[in-house]
C-alpha cells in the first residue's frame, strides 16, 4: 500500500472526530417523561413501591417541598352569647366560720337626754327581823322542862328577842329561819327542843359519850305576828345537860325573817 493510500485511510478515520458525529437531541417533554418514569412522581401520585425491574436511580437533586399553612378558625363569642338566665335557687348554707378577733373599742357616744321620772313606789316599807344570842354557862335539867336562857347578845334588831324570857316574838306574818348550836356533856344525854309557842318543833339529841362534841339543829317556821319561838331542856330517865364555860361561848341561838307576807 502506498503512502497516498495510507494518508487517505487515516483521513477517513479522523473525519468523525474532527466534525463530530451527528446525534438526535430529545425534546423537553421526552426528557421529563423519561425522568418521571425512572423514579420521580408528583405529590398527588399514589405511593407505590418501585418494581424490581426499574433501575435504581441515584440521589435526586435537592428540592424544597411545599408546606401547607395551618388554619386556625376564629369564633366571635359576642355573636354566640345568649341572654342572661334567671337567678338560681340559694344553695345549702355552709358551716359557720371561726370567730374573728375582737375589734377595737369604739369611741364613747354622745350622752343621751335625761329620762322621765318613774311612777311612785309602794308606800310599804321593807321589813326585816333578826337575832343571835349566846350562853356561857352550863345547864343541867332538874325538872321536866327548863327554858334555856341566854346571857350574850350578838344581834337583836328592834329588840324582837326577849333576854329575860329567852323567847323571840315574831313582828310580822312570814317565813322565818332558826338555828341552835350546843355542846354536849360527856357521859350525859342532851335533849333540847326548839319550841313554836308551846309545841316542840324539832329536837336536838346527843347520846352519852366519853367525849363532848358540838351539836346543831335548824328549822324554818311560818309564823304569825305575836308567835313565840324559844328553846327548852327536858329530863327523861337519864340526866340531861349542855356544856359551856365562862371563857368561850358554846351555846348559840339565832333566827331571822326570810320573807314577809304582809
Amino acid at each position: 500500500m502506498g503512502t497516498d493510500s495510507l494518508g487517505s485511510f487515516w483521513a477517513v478515520l479522523l473525519l468523525p472526530l474532527v466534525f463530530g458525529v451527528p446525534t438526535e437531541e430529545p425534546t423537553f417533554g421526552e426528557s421529563a417523561a423519561s425522568h418521571l418514569s425512572k423514579g420521580c412522581r408528583r405529590c398527588c401520585d399514589p405511593e407505590e413501591p418501585l418494581s424490581s425491574a426499574d433501575p435504581v436511580q441515584g440521589p435526586a437533586s435537592p428540592h424544597f417541598p411545599y408546606v401547607l399553612p395551618e388554619v386556625r378558625p376564629y369564633i366571635n363569642i359576642t355573636i354566640l352569647k345568649g341572654d342572661k338566665g334567671d337567678r338560681g335557687p340559694p344553695g345549702t348554707p355552709g358551716k359557720p366560720g371561726k370567730d374573728g378577733p375582737r375589734g377595737d373599742r369604739g369611741s364613747q357616744g354622745v350622752k343621751g337626754n335625761k329620762g322621765q321620772a318613774g311612777n311612785p313606789g309602794s308606800s310599804c316599807q321593807a321589813h326585816y327581823s333578826a337575832f343571835s344570842v349566846g350562853r356561857k354557862t352550863a345547864l343541867h335539867s332538874s325538872e321536866d322542862f327548863l327554858p334555856l336562857l341566854f346571857d350574850r347578845v350578838f344581834v337583836n334588831t328592834d329588840g324582837h328577842f326577849d333576854m329575860t324570857t329567852g323567847r323571840f316574838t315574831a313582828p310580822l306574818r312570814g317565813l322565818y329561819f332558826f338555828s341552835l348550836n350546843v355542846h354536849s356533856w360527856n357521859y350525859k344525854e342532851t335533849y333540847v327542843h326548839i319550841v313554836h309557842n308551846e309545841q316542840a318543833a324539832v329536837i336536838l339529841y346527843a347520846q352519852p359519850s366519853e367525849r363532848s362534841i358540838m351539836q346543831s339543829q335548824s328549822v324554818m317556821l311560818p309564823l304569825e305576828p305575836g308567835d313565840h319561838v324559844w328553846v327548852r331542856l327536858f329530863k327523861r330517865e337519864r340526866e340531861n345537860a349542855i356544856y359551856s364555860d365562862d371563857v368561850d361561848t358554846y351555846i348559840t341561838f339565832s333566827g331571822h325573817l326570810i320573807k314577809a307576807e304582809d
